[in-house]
C-alpha cells in the first residue's frame, strides 16, 4: 500500500504538469498576422503539349515518270507558285497527244452514229426499216456518245498531269520532308490505287497550334478565347502569346490521370516555333491587378466560427455578437488592433491558392490573423479531449 499511496500522486502531479506544458507550449506560439496590402492576383492553369502546323500538305503529282528536277531541300520556307520538283514532260506530253487523237476519233464516231440513226428513223417511218433495227441503230449511237465521253476525260486528265510535270507550292510555308530525289521514277497519283507517291511534305508555318493536355481540375474554368503565353526549351525567353482555341470532347486517361486536349492557336509570324517542338502553355483564367487581397488562411466560414473562437481568444457570445448581421454562407476574417481582436464579414473576388481579392469588409493597413488550419483545431480538439478522459475517469484520477 506504502508502495501505491506513493505512486498515485506523483502520477497526478506528472499529468498536471504535462497539461501545463502543453498549455505554455500553444500560449508560447501566438497566431502570426499579416497586413492588408495591394498584390496582383493571377489564376492561370499549366500544361505541356507539341507545336503542329495548321494546316499540313502532301504534295503529290498526277504526271507518271522520273523526276528530273529538285529544287527545295527539307527546312526551306518556299513562297506560293515556286517550283519545287519537275517530273519529265516527254510521257505525259505523248499521253495528251494519244488522248487528242482519241477524243478526235469517238468525236467522228458520234457524229457518223448521229447520221446513221436519222436514217435509220426516216426508214422506219417508211415501214423500210423494222423497229429492231432501228433500236440497234440508237444504241450505236449512245456507245459513240459515252466512248466521245470517255475520251474527253482522258484528255483532260493528260493535259492535267502534264501541266503537273511542274510540281509549284500551294502557298507559302515550310519544307517538313522531302521523298524522292533526281532519277526517282513516280506514278501518277490519279492513276496508282495508293493514291501516288508522296514527293514532299509542306507546311505554312504563319500560325501554328499547340496540343496541350490539361488536368480535369482546370478544365471547368477553360474557355475558347482564353490568352495563353507558349514558351519552348529553345527559346526559354521568348514567349509566344496566343489563345485557346477548342476544348477536346473526350478525356485522356493515363496512369490514373485524367487530362483533356486543349488546342491553342499561336502567331508565328517569326517562324521560331517549329513542328514537333515541346511546349509549355500557361492559360491565363483570370487577373486582378493592383486589389487588395487577403490571405485565404485568414478566412474562416460560418462553419468553423466555433472551432477558431477559442483560438483568437473570443467567446462565442462575444463572437455572434460581432457577426449579428453576418449573412450565412458568407467568410470572416480576424483583425487584430491595439490587443484587440474583432471578427469582420468579407466579401472576397477572384482567388488563387495563396490570396482572395477583397471587395468589401476590409482596408489597406488592416492586420489579420492567420489562423490555423481545420486540421490543426481537430488535432488540438482531440488532444484536449483525450487530456481530459485520462485525467477525469483514467487510473491517475480515480479512486
Amino acid at each position: 500500500m506504502p508502495r501505491v499511496a506513493f505512486l498515485r500522486p506523483l502520477g497526478l502531479a506528472a499529468f498536471v504538469f504535462l497539461i501545463g506544458a502543453c498549455a505554455a507550449a500553444e500560449s508560447a506560439e501566438p497566431l502570426r498576422t499579416e497586413t492588408i496590402r495591394s498584390r496582383d492576383i493571377v489564376i492561370s492553369a499549366r500544361a505541356a503539349g507539341v507545336v503542329t502546323p495548321v494546316t499540313f500538305i502532301e504534295l503529290k503529282s498526277q504526271a507518271s515518270g522520273e523526276i528530273t528536277e529538285v529544287n527545295v531541300e527539307e527546312g526551306e520556307e518556299v513562297r506560293r507558285g515556286q517550283l519545287l520538283v519537275r517530273v519529265d514532260p516527254r510521257i505525259p506530253r505523248n499521253a495528251v497527244t494519244q488522248a487528242e487523237a482519241d477524243s478526235v476519233v469517238a468525236q467522228a464516231a458520234l457524229e457518223n452514229a448521229d447520221a446513221r440513226l436519222v436514217r435509220a428513223e426516216e426508214l422506219f417511218k417508211q415501214q423500210a426499216m423494222t423497229e429492231e433495227e432501228t433500236e440497234a441503230a440508237r444504241l450505236v449511237r449512245a456507245t459513240a456518245y459515252a466512248d466521245l465521253i470517255r475520251a474527253q476525260r482522258a484528255l483532260e486528265d493528260a493535259r492535267i498531269a502534264f501541266v503537273q510535270t511542274e510540281v509549284r507550292a500551294p502557298s507559302a510555308g515550310v519544307v517538313l520532308s522531302r521523298s524522292v530525289a533526281v532519277g526517282s521514277v513516280i506514278a501518277s497519283a490519279s492513276r496508282d490505287v495508293g493514291g501516288g507517291a508522296i514527293l514532299l511534305r509542306m507546311a505554312s508555318l504563319d500560325t501554328v497550334e499547340v496540343r496541350a493536355l490539361v488536368d480535369e481540375r482546370d478544365i471547368g474554368r477553360i474557355k475558347a478565347g482564353l490568352p495563353v503565353t507558349t514558351t519552348v526549351a529553345s527559346f526559354p525567353n521568348q514567349p509566344f502569346t496566343g489563345e485557346v482555341l477548342r476544348i477536346g470532347a473526350e478525356a485522356i486517361v493515363e496512369q490514373n490521370v485524367t487530362t483533356f486536349p486543349v488546342i491553342v492557336r499561336i502567331a508565328n509570324r517569326s517562324g521560331l516555333l517549329k513542328p514537333g517542338m515541346n511546349a509549355e502553355v500557361e492559360i491565363l483564367i483570370g487577373e486582378e491587378r493592383g486589389v487588395l487581397a487577403v490571405p485565404n488562411a485568414a478566412l474562416r466560414g460560418d462553419r468553423d466560427l466555433e472551432a477558431v473562437a477559442e483560438v483568437v481568444g473570443l467567446t462565442m457570445d462575444s463572437l455572434r455578437a460581432q457577426l449579428r448581421d453576418f449573412p450565412s454562407g458568407a467568410l470572416v476574417a480576424f483583425v487584430s488592433k491595439s490587443n484587440t481582436v474583432r471578427a469582420v464579414p468579407v466579401e472576397i473576388g477572384l482567388t488563387d491558392y495563396d490570396y482572395s481579392a477583397v471587395r468589401t469588409g476590409l482596408a489597406e493597413g488592416d492586420t489579420v490573423l492567420i489562423l490555423p488550419t481545420s486540421g490543426l483545431l481537430a488535432d488540438q480538439a482531440r488532444r484536449q479531449q483525450w487530456i481530459q478522459r485520462r485525467v477525469g475517469s483514467g487510473p491517475l484520477g480515480g479512486n
